[in-house]
């Protein structure tokens, strides 16, 4: 009896794995095939003033900033550039107690010919309080139509305002997301997962709106922001899944490219990714009433995407335990020797770094690193282990 409750587990927890990594996108992009999203078509604007110009939304494009110098001065540049109307952009950048020269940068670079025509807001903080505190300070005082967070690491798609007003001319829409791209970097397996993220994330919108978003660039209506807790992780996620409980949609348009500059090492991203893990704990707990079936597509995803990414390494624990107490039947001795080769290969890639360069090697390797960050982030909030203000990262 003992052994078939231990097979019944181990078979459920490895079907629950495979469903999360392979059936589901397979399922929702069977899916975004038969429900296209809608489309939008950007304006032939070509930085000409037109007529039309005075029916586009005010924007506010707010860029927290940390020990930023090595960047700063590169994206004010780029926010420069964006084709939008100048007198319906405004732009905000929150130093929040920055100890290098990120400051001194930004100042001599909005002198430049460049960013004469845009007005730029330098809001030097003294002391350093974390990201959330920032924008919550800053989101009080904005009165755009839309407001729009970007990281200083990357750089928007000049057309990327105009084609995001297309999409809230629609007044359903609360939130507009743009695609995530990757400098070119040694380490395949980011690459691959970031490539697979994106055609989830698109996928995703078919089921009613996208989850969450990425810190790098997105964009919501002012009006519908409401002030977050300071303990808040994973803001670019809980922020815009607010909007989405409101009942509004968030939009993900490939068409709108947030390209990150900043290239990570494997000590930086697994610092990172525990971060990102803790508060994948803390939005599944806060956001908990998105499970309900009355969400339909959006719980389904909510899900299938975050929630079982959340329970897979303990998934991953029970199949390992259960093969381990089942040996002696041959199917479970085979699938508990195929566990120890992934595993093996994924500690194999973290020693041995110069192997990444092999694609499959990297992808598994990133893919169980990954989910030995989201056990321990996981573990780390739950004890209270991550509540400390916003600390300079890669990505």
């Amino acid at each position: 009896m003992i052994d078939w409750i231990l097979a019944g587990l181990c078979l459920l927890s490895g079907a629950l794995i495979v469903y999360h990594h392979a059936a589901y996108p397979l399922l929702l992009r069977w899916y975004a095939k038969r429900h296209p999203t809608s489309t939008v078509r950007e304006s032939a604007r070509c930085y000409k003033a037109e007529q039309q110009d005075c029916t586009l939304p005010t924007i506010s494009i707010l860029v927290p900033a940390f020990n930023e110098e090595q960047w700063i001065a590169d994206k004010i540049r780029n926010l420069s550039a964006l084709n939008y109307p100048k007198k319906k952009l405004h732009v905000i950048l929150a130093c929040d107690g920055c100890t290098d020269n990120t400051v001194e940068i930004a100042q001599m670079t909005i002198q430049e010919a460049i960013c004469s025509d845009i007005h730029f807001e330098i809001h030097d903080y003294a002391q350093n309080r974390g990201k959330v505190a920032v924008l919550n300070d800053e989101m009080a005082r904005i009165s755009s139509d839309v407001t729009a967070l970007s990281d200083v690491s990357a750089l928007i798609s000049l057309d990327a305002l105009l084609i995001a007003a297309a999409h809230f001319e629609r007044d359903t829409v609360g939130v507009v997301n743009a695609a995530y791209q990757l400098c070119p970097t040694g380490n395949e397996g980011e690459n691959t997962y970031w490539q697979y993220q994106t055609a989830v994330k698109q996928c995703e919108a078919s089921l009613g709106s996208s989850l969450g978003s990425h810190g790098a660039f997105y964009l919501f209506r002012t009006a519908l922001f409401t002030p977050l807790p300071l303990n808040t992780i994973n803001d670019d996620f809980i922020l815009p899944m607010q909007i989405v409980k409101q009942g509004y949609i968030a939009e993900y348009e490939t068409q709108m490219v947030a390209l990150e500059l900043e290239a990570s090492n494997l000590k930086s991203d697994f610092k990172r990714r525990l971060r990102i893990s803790a508060g994948n704990m803390q939005q599944a707990i806060r956001l908990f009433g998105l499970f309900n079936p009355k969400f339909k597509g959006i719980a389904f995803a909510f899900f299938s995407g975050k929630g079982l990414r959340l329970l897979t390494p303990y998934l991953m624990i029970v199949c390992l335990v259960c093969s381990i107490l089942l040996k002696e039947h041959l199917a479970f001795e085979i699938l508990l020797w195929t566990q120890v080769a992934v595993y093996s290969i994924a500690v194999c890639g973290c020693i041995m770094p110069q192997y990444l360069i092999n694609k499959p090697i990297s992808l598994i390797s990133y893919l169980i690193i990954g989910h030995y960050a989201n056990f321990i982030g996981g573990i780390r909030y739950l004890l209270g282990f991550e509540n400390i203000p916003w600390t300079r990262s890669n990505r």
